[in-house]
């Protein structure tokens, strides 16, 4: 698996204590923007955006980091025994439990992962994705003084160890038996994940679409911690894995606009021959989120936030490494705690249907 600021090619590692979120992170419902000028590109207009993978991972730079460390205690991935019978559960648990309990799960905030059991050797094995560098760092960017553009800490990767906390999963969450697959499937898992994992390099907080209605138009999709698990399932099912047919409910965090516009990369946008006028708009829309703030500061951003979403309507969303405007709509964002089910097995024969 591929090196990831810690985390990478036999170096699967375990999250330290929680994922410390920046103090924006409990606020993520409030976001800002301010005003833009730039003309839409059509040749981009694919709806949803593609997430957009890439041939390597980058070493992080060093000005990123975490306040705790990514995958600590990780360990390679094993290869399995052919015939090895493996028991595939849904993890699931309250975001940040280890800061604030189940406050986030009564709020339906939810972490995911996968765990796995040989019934050969009897261990237990946690497979994740998430930040590097906590939430807010993925979410929002840092706005250094000596640099003209929007610097950003954003990666994500995927995390194997040995063992699963049942405390953890089962108090507030989710620990429940979802699959059983061989060895070998478990094997080929493995292999996909490696290559997921180095070519899919930064989180993604928004799902953006134009109204909550179920038909509506998607602009942007998330890539998280539940998208990892989803893609996950899918590469089972079609190694052949039998999912049983319970209800499994993920967190997704929505964004409402009209149409996006496409406005440009740094170099376009921040560049010596850039639109200065449009990068004086974005950095003052991220000026609100910046971290460190005083209760004070911290209480008169979320006044400016509102101010610009909900008042004045504007958004800028970095995705891809690009930037867009967003036409905000009521009812601006939504928490869903929604229905995806399992997968079907995707390999099936005639005579097994």
């Amino acid at each position: 698996m591929a090196q990831a600021g810690g985390a990478g090619a036999g170096a699967w590692g375990r999250r330290g204590a929680g994922r410390a979120p920046w103090r924006w992170a409990p606020a993520l419902l409030w976001l800002a923007a301010a005003t833009a000028a730039a003309a839409g590109d059509p040749s981009r207009r694919q709806w949803p955006v593609p997430y957009k993978r890439f041939s390597f991972r980058p070493e992080p730079d060093p000005y990123c980091q975490a306040k705790y460390t990514f995958c600590p205690t990780g360990s390679p991935i094993p290869v399995m025994k052919d015939d090895d019978v493996i028991e595939v559960f849904r993890l699931q648990a309250p975001v940040w439990e280890f800061k604030y309990g189940d406050l986030l799960g009564h709020l339906k905030i939810m972490h995911d992962a996968i765990g796995f059991r040989s019934t050969l050797t009897e261990k237990n094995y946690t497979m994740e994705w998430y930040e590097l560098f906590q939430l807010g760092n993925c979410t929002f960017p840092h706005l250094r003084p000596e640099m003209n553009a929007p610097f950003w800490c954003n990666q994500g990767a995927a995390c194997f160890f040995e063992g699963i906390d049942d405390n953890h999963w089962k108090e507030n969450g989710t620990l429940v038996l979802v699959a059983t697959i061989s060895g070998g499937m478990f094997n080929k898992m493995a292999k996909w994940v490696k290559q997921d994992n180095e070519t899919g390099i930064y989180y993604e907080t928004w799902t953006v679409q134009a109204s909550p209605k179920k038909e509506a138009e998607k602009w942007f999709e998330s890539y998280d911690c539940s998208k990892f698990v989803l893609r996950t399932y899918e590469k089972l099912a079609e190694l052949g894995a039998d999912f049983k047919k319970i209800e499994t409910n993920y967190t997704r965090i929505f964004l409402y606009s009209g149409e996006p516009t496409y406005l440009g990369n740094e170099t376009s946008v921040f560049g010596p021959t850039g639109n200065k006028t449009l990068a004086l708009a974005i950095k003052k829309f991220y000026y609100p989120f910046k971290p460190h703030l005083s209760t004070k500061e911290f209480l008169l951003s979320l006044l400016q936030i509102f101010d610009a979403v909900v008042i004045h309507r504007e958004f800028y969303l970095f995705y891809n490494f690009e930037y867009w405007f967003l036409p905000m709509k009521s009812p601006f964002i939504k928490i869903t705690y929604e229905e995806i089910p399992l997968p079907n097995r995707k390999n099936r024969t005639l005579s097994g249907l």
